[in-house]
């Protein structure tokens, strides 16, 4: 059940819709839907004047990035972004912060938004961020003929301690996920992924709690959702359309601060990315920036010009079907 459309925390012209999704055991769990719209000429003449975009945000994040959306209202698109169940506009006092048991969970989550953006005849194209992106992959592969095209920006499709790191600890994380699925991990994070944004003077103002500087505390029914997903991607999937892979050249390790994490992504192994990227289907497309952080888009301004650049290229040039 959704709400109305009211203005967003963004500001106008960006609009929110809070979509209700029952209960579970820490009370009312809701999605939030935001959505820019094309304007004026470009709304009817632009490239992609027919197509919906749905962008789903990383782990320990939110939907805050107005370029990208304004990106792709420039080629006529409808842009949409959901905030994820207990994530940024979503979450709710006393809920674990983005914790689900199963990256299936998400379904819900995606079915509502898709129901609320609507539109017959209408190409949709699903983009991804990091755990977004592992989320939306996975998702695509269970609804072949959904989407008309996937957009990953650096998604997390395996764990940085390799295939063989992931194989060798899996039994001992589903271990603990059965019998402790709630308990807290170690802060790995040092929040130097934080501190290079702020550098680039692309970390945005998050509203308390939505997005922490360390990242939020994670969990051991959570991990091994997603080291599940990690399986799931090296047996090989198919994403059912084509797919866009964005990436870094070069990975940085976030066990100390150094300038290079301003111009790598010091948070996956990209080249481990790579790689698992190939086990996506039979049309995947891998493109490597360089320069570019872990979002590609909050990197340095010609960094993120060329990432803009090559989705623009892919999108345009054909790879899109109509």
């Amino acid at each position: 059940m959704a709400s109305a459309w009211v203005t967003d925390v963004l500001g106008h012209p960006f609009e929110q819709l809070t979509l209700e999704l029952g209960e579970d055991a820490e009370g009312p769990v809701v999605a939030t839907l935001v959505r820019l719209l094309p304007r004026g000429i470009r709304a009817v003449t632009g490239p992609l004047r027919d197509v919906d975009v749905l962008y789903v945000h990383g782990w320990s994040d939110y939907f805050f990035q107005t370029g990208l959306a304004r990106f792709w209202t420039g080629l006529g698109a409808r842009f949409f972004a959901l905030d994820l169940r207990k994530y940024g506009r979503s979450l709710r006092p006393g809920q674990a912060p983005g914790y689900v048991a199963s990256l299936d969970d998400y379904d819900t989550d995606i079915a509502a938004a898709l129901a609320a953006v609507g539109g017959p005849g209408r190409r949709l194209v699903l983009m991804g961020h990091s755990t977004g992106g592992l989320t939306l992959a996975l998702w695509a592969s269970r609804h072949p003929d959904a989407a008309s095209a996937l957009v990953l920006n650096s998604p997390w499709l395996e764990l940085q301690t390799g295939a063989i790191g992931r194989q060798a600890i899996a039994p001992l994380i589903a271990a603990r996920a059965r019998w402790d699925p709630l308990g807290v991990h170690p802060v790995v994070d040092l929040g130097f992924y934080t501190r290079a944004q702020r550098e680039l003077g692309t970390l945005p103002d998050a509203p308390a709690g939505w997005r922490p500087e360390r990242g939020f505390p994670t969990h051991p029914g959570w991990l091994a959702a997603v080291v599940r997903g990690h399986a799931q991607v090296a047996a090989g999937v198919e994403t059912g359309c084509p797919t866009l892979v964005l990436l870094s050249r070069a990975s940085t390790s976030p066990l100390q601060w150094s300038a290079s994490m301003t111009s790598t992504d010091s948070v996956l192994v990209v080249d481990d990315i790579a790689r698992a990227a190939t086990r996506l289907g039979a049309d995947v497309g891998i493109r490597r920036v360089d320069g570019a952080i872990h979002d590609v888009f909050l990197s340095a301004p010609p960094a993120r010009a060329a990432a803009y650049a090559a989705l623009r290229s892919w999108l345009t040039g054909g790879a899109l079907p109509r």
